[in-house]
């Protein structure tokens, strides 16, 4: 384990848990890393001793918030809905730190920066506070829904802060049916890596793989409020959590020897992220993967890599994983907050090298349960109803299996449970439609190993 203990940013650590040995001819090697991250969200904001805020760039104290709000027409219906996303974003506000940049956004099939507005962005206190949530009371219900307009606008907004920590607050009651699917993508394709959003769906008239895809492109989170009296407890959760992060930009490296290949990198708590696709490219034997913004937090990334083949009793390095922290101005080469290694060892102990590593298989579980979970609600969908048994019964037995009382929790409200040990289920006949867009919204969240 190695360790990055400068006093302007949070202390990263990084282990690694694997089994090094392979059989002869063996050559993929399987690890999961896990990030460590103290002391960057404890601090309230305020500067590390010894240091100023100039000193500590990406802390709380340097974050730019943009609240995005629906105000469609459907937000009106129930009347209540449109009033509870008001006050939700209302206690967002009083949620932020002083100091703080922020802005909120009027989304319909346009958006507009109803607070403070004219492009700008406000500087938190308890005067600014007071004619947002002003703002905020003004808002009414009415136009369609294009979420990519949305996104850019907080796009700009945040690119013009210059701020450390760059962080979007997106709401919606509804599909995205004022503009392309594509509109959407690209979009989301140029807003990634350069500010995070938390995406939530208010109600059950909204599409699971849109909200979900927006908080995935940003390396938020995504989640459901189905009862939107409940919007203002989460809007502060959300909020707090936002200003709790330390620093912001932080990627994975991964170092790999010459004829090493990378299979894939992927986030597997607390959610299941895939992240193989977003390397952007260091050097010729080195890839970054992007992480988001960190607070006091840990989080676990499976790596599989593939290896050349080599005689019992050899050993090599098979990647090695870093923490880098790119300097803002671009000026200074990365900082290495931490790194660890991944090994390769051949050997001719059959129980060594069939030996799985408790971490890799518990996680290896969890990205299936995932999976399964998905494959099953879209098979219901469909109709074919064998098919979300069969996946839906496996997802019954790996949640049990592995401890997900959570996820166990949501899958007996769509199946009925026979017997978890051996994934023997019923389909529900009556399944009500926010018990199934939980399921799907959170299928992603992971438990940590069993100590």
């Amino acid at each position: 384990m190695a360790n990055f203990s400068k006093s302007n940013v949070p202390q990263f650590s990084v282990e690694v848990y694997q089994n090094e040995f392979l059989p002869e001819g063996g050559r993929e090697v399987d690890a999961i890393v896990t990030v460590t991250s103290t002391g960057g969200g404890t601090t309230g904001g305020v500067p590390l001793p010894g240091t100023s805020a100039a000193d500590a760039p990406g802390r709380a104290a340097d974050a730019a918030v943009v609240l995005m709000v629906d105000c469609s027409g459907s937000m009106d219906y129930p009347p209540t809905k449109m009033r509870n996303a008001r006050d939700a974003t209302a206690a967002a506000v009083d949620t932020l730190r002083e100091g703080t940049r922020f802005a909120v956004v009027a989304g319909t099939h346009v958006a507009k920066d109803v607070y403070p507005g004219n492009g700008r962005l406000a500087v938190a206190d308890a005067g600014t506070k007071a004619q947002a949530k002003e703002a905020l009371r003004r808002l009414g219900a009415g136009g369609g829904t294009a979420i990519g307009s949305w996104l850019r606008l907080a796009d700009r907004l945040l690119g013009a802060a210059d701020a450390g920590i760059r962080h979007g607050i997106l709401l919606t009651d509804g599909r995205n049916e004022h503009e392309a699917p594509e509109d959407l993508r690209a979009a989301l394709d140029a807003c990634a890596g350069r500010f995070t959003c938390d995406a939530r769906g208010v109600g059950t008239d909204w599409d699971v793989k849109e909200v979900t895809s927006v908080a995935s492109a940003l390396l938020g989170t995504a989640d459901i409020v189905a009862d939107p009296s409940h919007l203002a407890a989460d809007f502060t959760r959300m909020m707090e959590n936002a200003m709790g992060k330390g620093v912001a930009d932080v990627a994975l490296r991964l170092w790999t020897p010459v004829g090493v290949e990378i299979r894939f990198v992927k986030q597997v708590a607390p959610t299941v992220e895939d992240l193989t696709g977003r390397r952007t490219e260091a050097s010729p034997r080195a890839g970054d993967y992007p992480t988001g913004s960190w607070g006091d937090e840990s989080r676990d990334y499976h790596v599989c890599v593939r290896v050349p083949e080599a005689g019992i009793g050899r050993e090599m390095l098979a990647a090695r994983a870093s923490l880098i922290l790119p300097d803002p101005t671009g000026a200074a080469a990365p900082q290495v907050l931490s790194q660890g290694l991944v090994r390769a060892v051949w050997t001719d102990d059959m129980v060594a090298s069939t030996s799985i590593n408790p971490q890799v298989a518990h996680y290896t579980g969890q990205a299936e349960l995932a999976q399964v979970i998905q494959q099953g609600l879209d098979a219901r969908k469909s109709g074919d109803f064998d098919g979300a048994t069969a996946k839906l019964g496996r997802a019954v037995q790996l949640a049990s299996a592995s401890g997900n009382e959570e996820t166990a929790k949501l899958l007996s409200k769509v199946v009925d449970v026979v017997d978890a040990a051996t994934g023997t289920v019923r389909l529900k006949a009556k399944v009500a439609e926010a018990d199934e867009m939980t399921l799907e919204t959170r299928s992603t969240k992971t438990v940590r190993v069993k100590k």
